[in-house]
């Protein structure tokens, strides 16, 4: 099984260290490609017409100057643009857990969302800031993992990827919990003012809002938490919307046409 490891928080990060620590353990075709440094918040940001540098680090070990989401192009796209696509691809593990709005800002995600897209199996890890480790983490993890692939068929569908949560503590009880609400990016801090021009610093975390069932509340008592997520889908609108909005833009195009006339 060929492996892929990312992350956001850059090639030197602990996280990602110990990622490739459990994902060697499970394959001897391991492959590290990550920013060369801190892209926390970076989404599925993507750098297009424009240099990206890649710099072999060791063998199977790469740094990328671009996006976590850049790290899966660059995998895929050049890496191994003609060679065996990786089987799958593991993001993180992020320094700090990820929920809420996070899904959709958090750089670990956006790297699994775009392995998605290119029709691999992923899964992002997040872990809980000064986690207790100890020497049952990195067996525990691996298992957790290989029963996710043994398992792939319920969840590797089309458009989907799994987010994983640990807690401070490992071994641990696993749920899928519904996703709360806790944004990062609230508050703004006045760094300075001059004549027309300020500028302003949106500053780290969030306040840890948790509401009875949600992902904040199982990470805090400490479990695992998996959810499955997808990117694409649409939501069918009520019965008669799109013909009654046909009808509106009609009538307004009419109403135009009269006043340019008149």
């Amino acid at each position: 099984m060929r492996i892929l490891v990312c992350n956001d928080d850059g090639v030197e990060a602990p996280g990602i260290a110990f990622l490739t620590e459990v994902a060697r353990s499970l394959s001897d075709d391991v492959w590290v490609v990550a920013p060369d440094g801190k892209r926390t918040a970076g989404s599925s940001s993507l750098t297009i017409a424009r240099p990206l540098t890649m710099k072999r680090l060791s063998e199977r070990r790469y740094s990328c100057s671009g996006t976590p989401a850049d790290c899966v192009i660059s995998a895929m796209a050049w890496l191994f643009k003609d060679d065996k696509r990786p089987d799958l691809v593991l993001s993180g593990i992020n320094d700090g857990r990820n929920v809420g709005e996070d899904l959709a800002y958090s750089g670990t995600l956006g790297i699994a969302r775009e392995a998605s897209f290119w029709g691999v199996p992923a899964i992002g890890f997040s872990r809980v800031k000064n986690p207790r480790t100890t020497d049952k983490d990195l067996p525990w993890l691996a298992g957790l993992i290989h029963g996710l692939w043994q398992n792939r068929a319920t969840w590797a569908i089309e458009g989907h990827y799994l987010c994983v949560n640990l807690p401070a503590e490992l071994p641990a009880g696993i749920l899928q919990p519904k996703i709360g609400r806790d944004k990062i990016g609230r508050l703004a801090d006045v760094v300075s003012t001059e004549g027309d021009e300020t500028v302003i610093v949106v500053p780290r975390g969030r306040s840890h809002h948790t509401t009875p069932g949600d992902d904040n509340e199982a990470i805090d008592s400490g479990h695992v938490t998996i959810n499955r997520l997808n990117w694409f889908g649409e939501t069918p609108l009520e019965t008669g919307f799109i013909s009654g909005l046909m009808e509106v833009a009609g009538a307004r195009a009419g109403e135009s046409c009269v006043r340019e006339q008149a």
